[in-house]
This record gives C-alpha cells, sequence and structure tokens, in this order.
C-alpha cells in the first residue's frame, strides 16, 4: 500500500491515520504492515467496505484532507471496485529481513546450493551474477554509473540487478556505492576466486 511522500511526516506523527481506497479487491489486511518509502511502517488496523455518502469530515480530517469534498474528489475519477476506509497506526521502523539475511556468514552446503541455483536462474543465458559480485567486493563504495560498463550493462540495468542480489542478502548498499555482504562474501569464498 503505497502513500505520496508528503503524506509520510504527518503520518509519522499521528495526524493521518486513515485512507481511504478504491479496490476492486482490498489490498490491505488487519494486521499487515507495510512501509513507507521514505522510512518506518504502518499496522492496519481496520478495512472496512464503505459508501461514499458515509464518509464524514472526520474521516477526511484523519485522511489529511481539508474537507470531505476533498476527499470524495480524489477518488471520484477511480471507476469500479468498492471504496474501503482503512485504518492505521505508524509502527516505527520494521527490521529489514534482507539486512539480517546479509549479516549471517556461515552458510551451511545446503544454503550455498540454493544461493547457486537462484543465481544461475537469475543468470539465464548470459551470466552476470558472479562478475557483478566480483566487481563489487573489488570496488566497494564505488558509484553504479562507474561500475556498470565493466559489465556491460547500462546503469539503470545494472542498479536493478544489484537489487536483485540484495534480495538474497548478497550486497549491502551505501551512501554511494555497494558492498558484498557478509553472506555474500562468504558464498564467493565457497565459489573460489573467479577466473
Amino acid at each position: 500500500m503505497l502513500f505520496k511522500t508528503f503524506t509520510h511526516e504527518p503520518i509519522r506523527r499521528g495526524d493521518i491515520t486513515l485512507t481511504v481506497r478504491r479496490w476492486r479487491a482490498p489490498q490491505a489486511k488487519v494486521g499487515g504492515q507495510y512501509r513507507l518509502h521514505s522510512g518506518g511502517a504502518i499496522e492496519v488496523t481496520a478495512v472496512d467496505v464503505v459508501e461514499p455518502d458515509a464518509l464524514t469530515e472526520h474521516d477526511a480530517h484523519l485522511a489529511g484532507f481539508k474537507s470531505l469534498k476533498a476527499l470524495l474528489r480524489s477518488f471520484a475519477k477511480h471507476e469500479g471496485g468498492s471504496l474501503y476506509r482503512v485504518a492505521f497506526t505508524y509502527i516505527g521502523e520494521l527490521p529489514d529481513p534482507r539486512a539480517e539475511l546479509a549479516e549471517s556468514d556461515e552458510l551451511s552446503s545446503d544454503e550455498i546450493a540454493d544461493i547457486r541455483a537462484r543465481l544461475d536462474r537469475m543468470d539465464g543465458d548470459h551470466p552476470w551474477t558472479r562478475d557483478v559480485l566480483w566487481l563489487i567486493e573489488d570496488n566497494e563504495g564505488v558509484r553504479a554509473g562507474d561500475l556498470a560498463p565493466a559489465v556491460g550493462m547500462e546503469t539503470q540495468r545494472f542498479k536493478t540487478n544489484v537489487r536483485r542480489l540484495k534480495s538474497l542478502g548478497l550486497t549491502q548498499s551505501l551512501e554511494t556505492g555497494y558492498r558484498v555482504s557478509p553472506r555474500g562474501l562468504a558464498f564467493l569464498e565457497a565459489e573460489g576466486s573467479p577466473a
């Protein structure tokens, strides 16, 4: 569930605790936790189908609108589906499971085999995963734009691919550039030196 960036600070302060969405099927569930892309997360406390005439001025204010009229206008152009009133509370930062995974540097033979299989699937007909890992290992903290040409990729493609490696806990993002995580280093050690 996405929120516009300008709503994030009011959500953190507790000024916005409700959203009204038009969905064909519910996109949130009670107890579900959803990250704000600028940091922090919310937990949904209620999801109810609601008719437009059941919404109130109070709902509008809790959703960050100046008036009920403004709230109603926000979804008037969307057709189909039902209106859902979603109540939530800000819960702060959630631990990032990728970060925890990245720090685990003791790999079993099964884990190494699983990582190999996943990287092989990512490689497809054009192997790149190990090359990118070795490149980052040799160039910690170097910008993606400076690394991408070394593996024959455009910068955006390189960034996307590094995110795929990060999802396996093999790389970590730095303020500038990347590094191979402890998990990634353990895997590279198991793989042996590049040819």
